[in-house]
């Protein structure tokens, strides 16, 4: 089994990226049937939208802190930045040529951020299905944990990994599957549980960032929206509560223990009952990576050096399956 995932370095980590993906990953390290994981800082994805430069050096390096201080180990796991292997640019080109537009055009995400827009955002945040599929092709990833919002993309991979083979009848690719989360793969905003939590909104008390300190994480809750109605028994019940269901799929996911058991704990409370020991449960869990962070930015020739190592290996695998698509196409190989 070989896993790979990446998270953008724009914006600012949420809860929903630690419950969604990042706390698998970490749940993988136990799991001795995983040959290879890598996990990349994903800078090509984020210049689909316009950043600054110096932000954007600095927000890569504070991922890759984040993937560390939330327990990734990099003896155990490959970490490195997507843009220092060109591989991916160059399979992406090729994936490009593969996919068709009607599969682009069905993909929700790109209409969610293209809006009414959509005439005038980048062609990459149009085609940056490909250069995810490359991203996962070019590493025979057989997993991908991703949040509940990225499975189409892994999807999508699919669908372009079997017509490639098809194409040029070779089983070159390797057909990825998506990982999700039974509980807490899509955690919703705290001020709107019918959305996403989002670390691009401009609203910061709609998440939880994990970088945030206790009293910031605790004020939040606080003002976090909810009903008038007291805590459920049932999970059916929470059916028409989305507020209520995403701060009890918060608790059981930094609590690691079930919806269920988070509403026999909580059954009929109010919520100045439940919202202290909700957010007693996310501090534990949340402010010490933010700690860890810290440290970890301070030392940036340790993280430098995480980064260049694992991107000498992730390259290593990346050209010799390049190599075999450029032959697959009828590429002439250079000499020397």
């Amino acid at each position: 089994m070989k896993i790979f995932s990446g998270i953008q370095p724009s914006g600012d980590l949420t809860i929903g990226n630690y419950i969604g993906a990042i706390q698998q990953w970490v749940e993988m390290h136990k799991d001795p049937s995983i040959d290879e994981q890598l996990y990349c800082i994903v800078d090509m994805h984020a210049i689909t939208v316009t950043q600054d430069p110096k932000e954007l050096r600095q927000k890569s390096r504070e991922i890759a802190a984040i993937y560390i201080a939330c327990g990734i180990d990099p003896e155990k796991a490959t970490l490195f930045i997507q843009s220092h292997v060109p591989a991916h640019a160059e399979l992406a080109w090729i994936l490009n040529c593969t996919a068709r537009i009607g599969w682009m055009n069905r993909m929700t995400q790109f209409k969610d951020k293209a809006g009414k827009n959509k005439e005038n955002v980048s062609l990459g945040l149009y085609a940056y299905p490909s250069l995810m599929a490359a991203d996962i092709l070019l590493y025979d990833t057989t997993h991908v944990p991703v949040g509940d919002d990225q499975k189409q993309h892994v999807e999508l991979a699919r669908d372009i990994a079997q017509k490639f083979n098809h194409d040029y009848a070779s089983d070159i690719f390797t057909i990825p599957a998506p990982v999700l989360r039974k509980e807490g793969a899509r955690i919703m905003s705290l001020r709107d549980g019918t959305k996403k939590m989002s670390k691009s909104d401009p609203v910061d008390a709609t998440r939880i960032n994990l970088l945030d300190d206790a009293d910031s994480i605790t004020q939040k809750i606080k003002k976090a929206k909810t009903d008038s109605e007291p805590m459920p028994a049932k999970l059916e019940d929470l059916k028409d509560r989305p507020e209520v269901k995403n701060l009890v799929q918060i608790y059981a996911s930094c609590a690691d223990i079930s919806m269920q058991d988070v509403l026999d704990k909580y059954a009929g409370a109010n919520f100045g009952t439940f919202k202290p020991a909700l957010a007693e449960v996310v501090v534990a869990k949340i402010a010490p990576i933010g700690e860890k962070v810290k440290e970890l930015l301070a030392d940036p020739a340790y993280l430098d050096d995480i980064l260049e190592r694992g991107a000498k290996k992730a390259e290593s695998i990346a050209k010799v399956k390049l190599a075999e698509v450029y032959d697959a196409v009828g590429f002439i190989p250079r000499k020397g």
